[in-house]
């Protein structure tokens, strides 16, 4: 009998809580945001520079986007000036218009539309949502639903639509989205991109089942999935109450929410690949800002339990501000550009991604969120996770 007793309670001591993480101090969140957005902005003083990897890019390619994606909601609580000129400078440096054209039906080339909208709705002049408009018109007014192939498209074309929906009052903009959406959750693939199992997404037909890791679970990408997580978040954020479809889209938020918090490694990340920690498992930004960012959002709404949820993200947060930020305000452990665990590797404190703009996009839009936590009330939680 003594060593079952001996067992439970060795069992007993290894489940008790460890003590909770706090987070910083608005200004010091503010602070080390400012850090590495200062580093961005004077690397890159000409918005319309080529960006040149491999070869030479427009820089309103989706990478850049998503940076000013982070720089907007850095500005929604940080109203610097600066921040608002660089954004605007970089619309009239590219004549507010779109990578390949209004024609394009690439989600990654119509990311550039959501700082473009943010923009219009500061300052509406036509302009600014002229080509984006222009452009998802033409998608709406079309029967093709197949264009979301891979995941990372929810995130780059959704908010769009969500945004044109709610400034023109045109149900039309959710009823597209809404097919273009359910054609990747079902379709894509064979079966759909989405696995209501795990509530996880493949990040496109290459992942599907029979594909498996080396551990033989399914290959969920992090920050895949994480750019799922942000599609969500920023379309419940735009898209009014009652609004068709909004309730689908927050069941599948809260549905990953329940997913996440279980596969965040000890040391507040979560691995590249969020099944299989021993394909290049470790440290990475990306994803983990992104899941933060989603997390802190829904407590923020009342749609997550602050007590269960805040030490999640102040255990990632933290993690991230202290070993990620370099003290001229670069970001280590940035996952380059890629679909898939291996891709952008090795990552590490030191090692630089063929682009630097959309880690820093991600770390905004987290960081952003955990400005707002600190200065809103507290939430009534609606417990729906």
């Amino acid at each position: 009998m003594l060593k079952p007793i001996l067992t439970a309670g060795l069992l007993a001591l290894l489940t008790l809580p460890t003590h909770a993480q706090q987070l910083p101090k608005k200004k010091a969140i503010l602070k080390t945001m400012t850090r590495a957005n200062d580093y961005f902005m004077k690397k890159w003083p000409d918005t319309g520079k080529e960006i040149v990897t491999n070869k030479a890019r427009p820089s309103n390619i989706w990478t850049r986007a998503v940076y000013y994606e982070g720089l907007m909601a850095l500005y929604g609580v940080d109203k610097q000036q600066r921040y608002y000129d660089y954004a605007v400078d970089w619309g009239q440096k590219h004549k507010w218009g779109l990578n390949r054209g209004v024609e394009t039906r690439n989600a990654d080339n119509q990311c550039a539309g959501q700082t473009y909208l943010a923009l219009y709705e500061i300052d509406p002049q036509p302009e600014r949502m002229r080509d984006i408009k222009a452009s998802i018109d033409l998608m709406v007014n079309s029967p093709q639903v197949d264009d979301w192939w891979w995941i990372d498209a929810l995130q780059m074309a959704m908010p769009i639509y969500a945004k044109l929906g709610a400034m023109t009052q045109d149900t039309a903009y959710y009823g597209k989205m809404h097919r273009i959406y359910t054609y990747s959750k079902n379709q894509h693939g064979g079966e759909g991109l989405y696995n209501p199992q795990d509530q996880l997404w493949w990040r496109d037909k290459d992942f599907v089942p029979p594909y498996k890791e080396p551990n033989g679970e399914d290959c969920y990408w992090s920050r895949g999935n994480g750019w799922v997580v942000a599609a969500m978040v920023r379309v419940l954020d735009i898209m009014p109450k009652g609004a068709p479809h909004r309730e689908e889209y927050e069941q599948m938020y809260l549905s990953m929410m329940k997913d996440l918090p279980p596969l965040q490694r000890p040391d507040g990340y979560w691995n590249v690949s969020l099944h299989d920690p021993t394909h290049f498992g470790g440290k990475e930004l990306t994803g983990t800002a992104l899941f933060t960012y989603g997390m802190a959002w829904g407590i923020n709404h009342g749609l997550l339990d602050k007590q269960q949820y805040q030490p999640i993200i102040a255990k990632a947060w933290n993690a991230m501000q202290k070993e990620c930020v370099h003290k001229d305000g670069f970001l280590g452990y940035v996952q380059g550009t890629g679909k898939e665990p291996k891709d952008g590797q090795p990552v590490s404190y030191t090692s630089k991604p063929d682009f630097e703009d959309y880690g820093l996009g991600c770390f905004l839009l987290a960081g952003t969120e955990l400005v707002k936590l600190q200065d809103a009330p507290p939430a009534k939680t609606t417990a729906k996770n």
